[in-house]
């Protein structure tokens, strides 16, 4: 499957069987995030891979949206290791953390597997049950495991803008602020 391909085909599976991801998919979804680019490649990801029935159950606590998956990655980022933009002293540790969470996202498609990016959780929640040290910070969860028979992409999933509104050339001119077709705001 090309690169295109996938990227449309994927989508956020919220429906998993009981039945466990394999060691070595495993190291190939960890893999894809250890060679993702980061900013001055500082590296900060930190990554939790949560899997045994203890540890699941501290998720559950944390957010309704862990689909019972039989497998779970907290991505963060170490605010003392990523990099600040010079300018306005940004840290693009969220950037970098999301940088690895879509190509590991990726890869978990292309291994046949199902994830879908889950960023509604309470961070103090995560950081309490997880023990997470101060200094890292939580930007995503991906559940990951097979797909269950009856998932199917979300009825929103193929429906994307027209490419004349979302990329310009040269200037902005002409572009509306914050509002989608719908009259609903994008953020």
């Amino acid at each position: 499957m090309n690169f295109l391909q996938l990227a449309k085909e994927r989508y956020s599976v919220r429906k998993f069987s009981d039945k466990k991801v394999e060691q070595e998919k495993l190291d190939l979804i960890l893999e894809a995030g250890r060679v993702a680019p980061t900013a001055v490649n500082y590296q900060p990801q930190r990554i939790l891979v949560i899997e045994n029935e203890e540890e699941l159950a501290k998720l559950k606590s944390c957010t309704k949206y862990h689909f019972y998956a039989p497998l779970a990655l907290l991505v963060c980022y170490d605010s003392t290791a990523s990099w600040k933009r010079p300018y306005d002293n940004e840290n693009m540790g969220v950037v970098d953390a999301s940088i690895v969470t879509t190509q590991m996202m990726l890869q978990i498609a292309e291994l046949g597997l199902g994830t879908t990016w889950v960023g509604h959780f309470n961070p103090d929640s995560i950081k309490e049950a997880f023990e997470l040290p101060e200094y890292l910070v939580p930007v995503a969860l991906l559940p990951i495991g097979y797909p269950r028979s009856d998932s199917t992409p979300h009825q929103l999933h193929s429906q994307r803008y027209d490419i004349k509104d979302t990329v310009f050339f040269n200037s902005f001119e002409g572009i509306t602020q914050g509002k989608n077709d719908e009259g609903h705001n994008d953020h």
